[in-house]
């Protein structure tokens, strides 16, 4: 689903459809924009059994949801695109509405599917086996995108060479529902039976008081009281940006430079998420233990940086096995940069209030992706406003080209950030901090 969305829906909304970057950008935002919901749905599953079971009933709702709502998202981004043709007011204003309304439930229905599923993880894991469990499953999350890709790009092959809307609105549709039906079949095979009925506290700490149920308030001064923790923040926004900036226009620029077909965009996917479980791996089992946590997190940024400026080199080549060997590249730095930055957030976080900060770089994570997809979109009208505005030479390359290097300034500055991370610091401030917080908390 992941791959549809951000690897397909969005390149036929921007080449095909002719949508605006910033409404494209903003409409998939619109995603990550209700991820504080996600503390909302793992306190109403804590609380609220259904049928005896905390975890399963809103896993399966919620993949219910969000399946209804991704084939519900086709036939109204072509509406939005016939309303954009026609210019007609106010339609065009409330189509706009419906479609950034849909991505926000869609976001909503994924929250409330995902935070009880890792609930469910820790429910079913101990602290030992919780950090296998983790890697496993960011493994196969990278393998779903392959596949995902994969059976995107066989799918649509006959898709090839058309662009006339009233032909591709159906193919798409029915691509849409075989995808929701084997998404609703994979969730149930997966979940059926790991959780069993009666189970009213799977935590073991519905009574007890935590040091981690902190209001957001007493989050954000914690926050705040912290200089380490803001650098830390800050840095994983940054750091998440420059993953994430080129994602509303990457399958545009392979159509519009390359002149791939939409499943050859599709495609790129999969070059991106294997050079991800590559990099994944490669960072966890060799070179993490020999570098330290801190170097492997520059090297990763100082890859990811020179990634992006290869990606934006590659449009002026216009080859696609080119691009497609820039994207395996990328996608290896980021393996290596995410599992680092994952590793240094574990590190980056106190036992005694590890709630509140996991939501904390949670949280960064998600509004960062989010603020990435509008920023990347705005950049990328901005540079044809710009086109027009001083008549110049009309470039499809030229827009893209733009986007990136943004991004690759967006890298240098993380860079720049992480040098100023001090992990013993962090510990001591932080520490200081949270009694400080929690001092005012029992005053």
């Amino acid at each position: 689903m992941a791959v549809v969305f951000a690897g397909l829906l969005n390149r036929v909304m921007l080449s095909e459809l002719g949508f605006p970057g910033l409404l494209v950008g903003g409409a998939l935002a619109f995603e990550q924009f209700v991820a504080p919901s996600r503390v909302l749905f793992g306190q109403i599953s804590d609380a609220h059994p259904v049928g005896g079971r905390h975890r399963t009933p809103y896993i399966w709702l919620g993949t219910a949801l969000f399946c209804g709502l991704a084939v519900l998202s086709i036939p109204l981004i072509f509406h939005v695109g016939r309303l954009l043709d026609s210019a007609s007011q106010p339609e065009l204003g409330l189509g706009i509405a419906g479609l950034c309304g849909l991505f926000a439930c869609y976001g909503l229905a994924i929250s409330l599917a995902t935070t009880p599923y890792l609930a469910l993880v820790i429910d079913r894991t101990s602290e030992v086996e919780r950090p296998r469990a983790v890697g496993i499953i960011w493994c196969l999350l990278t393998v779903g995108i392959v596949i995902g890709a994969i059976a995107i790009s066989l799918n649509l092959r006959g898709l090839d060479g058309i662009t006339d809307p009233a032909l591709l609105e159906p193919v798409l549709l029915g691509f849409m529902a075989k995808v929701v039906v084997v998404v609703l079949a994979l969730t149930v095979v997966a979940t059926l039976g790991l959780e069993p009925g009666g189970v009213r506290d799977p935590s073991g700490l519905a009574s007890e008081r935590r040091d981690d149920a902190i209001t957001l308030a007493q989050t954000w001064a914690l926050i705040t009281s912290s200089r380490q923790v803001l650098v830390f923040f800050s840095f994983l926004v940054l750091f998440t940006l420059a993953l994430f900036l080129q994602d509303p226009i990457l399958e545009s620029y392979g159509a519009d430079v390359f002149g791939m077909p939409i499943a050859a965009t599709a495609s790129l996917n999969a070059f991106w998420g294997m050079g991800t479980l590559v990099g994944l791996l490669l960072a966890g089992l060799w070179i993490v233990p020999r570098l330290g946590k801190l170097a492997t997190a520059r090297l990763g940024c100082q890859l990811i940086l020179a990634s992006l400026v290869l990606l934006a080199l590659a449009g002026l080549v216009g080859r696609v096995p080119v691009l497609q060997l820039v994207m395996l590249l990328f996608g290896l730095a980021a393996g290596i940069g995410t599992n680092s930055a994952l590793v240094l957030m574990l590190d980056l976080t106190l036992p005694e209030a590890a709630g509140t900060f996991v939501g904390v770089w949670g949280l960064a994570q998600a509004l960062s992706r989010a603020l990435g997809k509008v920023v990347g979109g705005g950049l990328f009208d901005l540079a044809r406003a710009l086109q027009q505005v001083f008549d110049l030479p009309a470039s499809t390359y030229a827009p893209y080209a733009l986007v990136f290097s943004a991004e690759a300034a967006v890298a240098f500055a993380a860079l720049l950030l992480l040098s100023r991370v001090n992990l013993r610091q962090f510990r001591e401030d932080t520490g200081r901090s949270l009694s400080k917080v929690l001092a005012l908390e029992l005053g």
